[in-house]
């Protein structure tokens, strides 16, 4: 993904110390050092000759002024019990080998009732997750309108030209009704891929940046998706990520296959996908399925409206629908390090509704990293 020159075209660097600055640091802390030898010096001389030698001054500064008590004896009774079976030892390194292996697996549902309305209203033991059919037990659970990371993915190919001012608006009310704490990038894509605008919540910069629009070119919707997708993923600070692509015709240009942009979407912890497609009168099955497939594989949903006037309304619905989500947190109990494919299935009951549809991704490859 290219970054739009002339926004990005410095870096802000911290000035390096003045000499006389780093020689008046390294007095104060020789000084500090010698009172702390001083110190130490003190208490061992009060204690039983028996004592050791107090520390160095290389062992002060790593480990600090020894304690005023000695330690408890170790035990030395060779009868002493034994982890469980099972239990890794209790030390550092096998309890980071430990944290390591134990993996957790985050969804982002979304659920409909038979009408198709938002409920929102559900408990964590309303909900069952399964993983390759087995149940799985819920480690973490909440319904709160948390924060979101954003990328605005819109098609700026040459059909695009006479559609892009009434995109720009309804994507610009999009962000407005969101959590004013959500982080959104945009980019621009047709034959390349452009971030015009990097993780930001000011209205006035994503405004400038869909304005950006040159309308000409070709159509890259794989490259772009995979491009945004690896940004998300490359943002720590926020947990929860999605994806607005927009586009109106079929890739042409991607050196990405579909089933590429899918795998890559599919990585633990992937983004979910909505997409608009601005296919109008000219809908085609192949244009609509591969939206269709990058939305429904993360628990997205893809929209097809008959004219540009739907697509107001299709931003509001995307809207509630990011801020209505539940996140649920599992371990596997399949502990397999092989990446095979595995699949995800979340049902829900709840007292008062007939039928509830739970709309989440559909699976995951374990151990896959986006790049």
């Amino acid at each position: 993904m290219k970054t739009n020159d002339s926004d990005h075209s410095r870096e802000e660097q911290f000035p390096a110390p003045s000499t006389a600055f780093q020689s008046w640091r390294r007095s104060i802390l020789l000084v500090a050092i010698c009172c702390v030898l001083a110190l130490v010096t003190a208490e061992v001389e009060a204690q039983t000759p028996s004592i050791p030698a107090p520390p160095s001054a290389a062992d002060v500064a790593r480990t600090g002024p020894a304690p005023d008590a000695t330690p408890p004896p170790q035990s030395t009774d060779a009868t002493a019990p034994e982890p469980p079976a099972g239990q890794a030892p209790p030390d550092d390194s096998a309890l980071f080998v430990f944290k390591k292996q134990v993996q957790e697996v985050v969804l982002h549902a979304t659920v409909v009732d038979d009408q198709r309305r938002l409920v929102t209203n559900l408990d964590r033991p309303a909900f069952t997750a399964f993983e390759d059919g087995v149940p799985q037990t819920t480690t973490a659970f909440h319904r709160d309108d948390v924060p979101v990371a954003l990328g605005i993915v819109i098609d700026n190919s040459g059909s695009m030209r006479e559609k892009r001012e009434k995109v720009n608006q309804a994507v610009l009310n999009l962000i407005r009704a969101s959590n004013p704490r959500d982080e959104t990038f945009v980019v621009n894509f047709s034959q390349n891929s452009y971030l015009d605008q990097d993780f930001t919540s000011n209205i006035g910069l994503l405004q400038q940046a869909l304005q950006k629009a040159s309308t000409k070119g070709s159509t890259a919707l794989y490259d772009a998706i995979v491009a945004s997708a690896i940004h998300l993923k490359n943002d720590h600070r926020v947990e929860r990520k999605i994806l607005l692509v927009i586009t109106d015709g079929r890739d042409n240009a991607s050196q990405q296959t579909l089933d590429e942009a899918m795998r890559h979407l599919q990585g633990e912890n992937g983004p979910t996908l909505y997409a608009i497609g601005l296919l109008g009168d000219e809908l085609h099955q192949s244009d609509s399925g591969a939206l269709k497939s990058l939305a429904e594989v993360t628990g997205g949903v893809a929209y097809f409206p008959k004219s540009l006037d739907e697509v107001e309304d299709i931003a509001r619905t995307v809207a509630r629908d990011i801020h209505s989500q539940y996140t649920i947190a599992y371990k596997p109990t399949n502990h397999s390090h092989a990446a095979k494919y595995r699949t995800i299935e979340v049902k829900a009951q709840a007292r008062g509704y007939h039928t509830l549809t739970v709309r989440t991704r559909t699976g995951y490859y374990p151990g896959q990293a986006l790049r």
